[in-house]
C-alpha cells in the first residue's frame, strides 16, 4: 500500500515549519502548542533544509546546557533527513524507520516541498488492523492443524492474563 492511499494521509494536520534562524525557544513553544514532536526547517523557498525533533531538543540543547533563546534551529537541526513521497510503499518505510531508529518522516513533492509528516506511530496505527487480521489467520491455520497445541497455548495465555490482573489489583 502506498503512503498516499491511506485515507488518514489526506487528513494529516499541516506540518510545522520554521526558518533556520528561529530560536529553539520559539520552536519548542510552537511544538508544545500544537502537540507536535518535530519542526521541519525550510529555506526561503520552502524547501526542506533539516528537521528538529523533541529528542534533538533534549540531547542537543538541554543536555549541553545551551540557551534555547540564543540557539537557533540551524545550530542543531539534522540536515541529512530521510524523506518519502506519497507514492512510496508504507510498509517499506515502517521497516526502514524501525531499523534506522527515527520516528519522523517528511513527505515531499517533486520540488522537495514538505506536504505532510508521517510518524512511526502513524504507520503502526495505520497497519495495526492488517497485522491483527494476519495474526488471526495465522492462529486459525495453526490451531486447526494443531488443536492440542493451540489449547495449551491458549490456556497459558488466559492464565497469564488472569495472573497479571490479580497482581495489578494488589
Amino acid at each position: 500500500m502506498k503512503i498516499g492511499d491511506r485515507a488518514e494521509y489526506t487528513s494529516k494536520p499541516t506540518v510545522l515549519t520554521m526558518r533556520p534562524d528561529r530560536s529553539i525557544a520559539e520552536a519548542a513553544a510552537a511544538m508544545s502548542e500544537k502537540n507536535y514532536g518535530s519542526v521541519v526547517v525550510t529555506d526561503a523557498d520552502g524547501t526542506l533544509s533539516g528537521i528538529v525533533t523533541e529528542r534533538d531538543l533534549l540531547r542537543k540543547v538541554t543536555a549541553r546546557g545551551l540557551d534555547p533563546a540564543a540557539t537557533t534551529l540551524g545550530d542543531i537541526m539534522t540536515t541529512e533527513v530521510r524523506v518519502a513521497r506519497a507514492d512510496d510503499n508504507l510498509i517499506d518505510w515502517l521497516r526502514i524507520m524501525s531499523n534506522e531508529r527515527f520516528r519522523h518522516l517528511p513527505i515531499v513533492d517533486g520540488d522537495s516541498k514538505v506536504v505532510a509528516m508521517m510518524t512511526q506511530g502513524d504507520f503502526v496505527s495505520y497497519t495495526w488492523p492488517d497485522l491483527l487480521e494476519q495474526a488471526k489467520l495465522a492462529a486459525q491455520a495453526s490451531v486447526g492443524k494443531n488443536y492440542p497445541l493451540g489449547l495449551v497455548v491458549g490456556s497459558v495465555l488466559v492464565y497469564s492474563l488472569a495472573l497479571v490482573g490479580v497482581l495489578t489489583a494488589v
